[in-house]
């Protein structure tokens, strides 16, 4: 009983360092941007989706208004006599440009001017809805959900019906949705059912929707990205919040042949605590029963060694005084979202620090190089020459690595020994 309120306070103070680190990445004329003042200028989309986190966390910690009135004063400058916002500055993760920046400050327009948000809404009524994505869409219904414009709201909805049931099934079509977009789509999709006003839903059709979103989660609990876990999150949350479920007493026994079994008991009390134990062998085969009354979700979660072969990132070089690589994107998306590089360092040898400072937005350390390319890697190799110098003497020198991966996209690795 006494995790629970140690579980709040944990999150409060997560929610609190989050916050202070956060304003590392504002500008002086109140917006953000994915590297702070070592960007030339703030992003829209990025400045909308700070300024709507911090609206949220303001009814748990505080939250310094002025930092959200300039944010949103910032944007202001860049809405267009349409209502639509101009795009500005950069956005590395490739995912969310789809349907973006335009509809980002409308989607979290919960503070500000009301002119502001009546010209963002006006904007996207005047979209052509039969050239927008199944993404775009399903945050339209969202939008138009909290507005309670419930005339557009149904039309979108009867239009994204159409096309989740074969999404679901199929997967995405390249002008549907791309790859790291579904969950965060099907997020939206019920976020749109559960956030109107008189709280009624077809709880048929979006169960539906919420046990494919609930089978998308990762080994940790979370989504694919930041926002997916973040926008899905938040609408399994809000449905279970509607749903009447009164968790009395659940006792689940996972059952492997020839070991003991687990037990887990979950109660009124401890329901929000997360309940793990460890597989007593890495194969076989597992029963999992459960008796009482009450709704419990159970995840297995496995572990696989990341293989050096065939991946979609690939580089070549090795490490001496000077080094030479040649980065390439060959996955299947075109191109990749900002790349980093990890040189780990040879047991006695430092970097030279003027060959790191030719590369834009590095951060170097003496143990290892950590390098960022906010461009985008493509077909096209991207030349990287990198100096080291030996600092001490280490006899039977082992040796190091270079990891080469997409930031958003951590699965998608390179691995070379050097």
């Amino acid at each position: 009983a006494g995790k629970l309120p140690m579980l709040i306070l944990n999150l409060t103070l997560m929610t609190r360092r989050s916050y202070q680190r956060q304003l590392l990445y504002k500008h002086d004329d109140g917006s953000y941007s994915a590297f702070g003042k070592g960007d030339e200028q703030g992003n829209t989309w990025l400045t909308a989706f700070v300024a709507r986190s911090f609206g949220q966390a303001s009814s748990h910690i505080y939250i310094d208004k002025e930092h959200v009135h300039s944010a949103l004063r910032w944007l202001q400058k860049h809405q267009l006599p349409s209502g639509c916002f101009q795009s500005v500055g950069k956005l590395f993760n490739n995912d969310l440009k789809v349907g973006l920046p335009d509809m980002g400050v409308a989607a979290g327009g919960t503070h500000g001017e009301d002119t502001m948000l009546e010209n963002a809404l006006h904007c996207l009524k005047n979209v052509t809805l039969d050239e927008t994505s199944l993404y775009a869409k399903a945050l339209m219904a969202y939008v138009f959900t909290l507005s309670k414009d419930m005339e557009t709201r149904k039309q979108l909805l009867d239009m994204v019906q159409k096309e989740t049931g074969r999404l679901l099934l199929w997967g995405p079509r390249d002008h549907d949705c791309v790859q790291g977009l579904i969950s965060v789509t099907v997020a939206y999709i019920v976020l749109a059912h559960v956030s109107k006003p008189d709280s009624s839903f077809n709880e048929a059709s979006v169960s539906k929707l919420v046990h494919w979103l609930s089978a998308q989660r990762n080994a940790f609990g979370g989504f694919a990205s930041t926002q997916d876990t973040v926008v899905s999150l938040q609408a399994l949350a809000q449905y279970a919040a509607l749903i009447p479920q009164e968790m009395r007493d659940v006792k689940v026994a996972v059952k492997g042949k020839g070991a003991s079994p687990l037990e887990f008991h979950v109660h009124r009390n401890n329901k929000l605590v997360l309940h793990q134990a460890s597989l007593p062998a890495d194969t076989g085969s597992y029963t999992v029963q459960a008796t009482g009354s009450g709704c419990v979700y159970v995840q297995v979660r496995t572990c696989e060694e990341q293989s050096s072969q065939a991946l979609p990132l690939t580089l070549k070089g090795g490490l001496a005084l000077s080094s030479c690589y040649s980065l390439t994107y060959v996955g299947n998306r075109g191109t990749s979202n900002m790349a980093l590089v990890e040189v780990e360092m040879l047991s006695g040898f430092i970097p030279v620090q003027s060959s790191v400072k030719e590369v834009r937005l590095p951060l170097a350390f003496l143990e290892d190089i950590k390098i960022y390319f906010p461009d985008v890697l493509g077909e096209s190799s991207l030349k990287l020459n990198i100096s080291v110098e030996q600092d001490i003497e280490v006899q039977n020198l082992k040796a190091a690595t270079v990891h080469v991966y997409d930031y958003y996209k951590p699965g998608e690795i390179s691995l070379t020994l050097v």
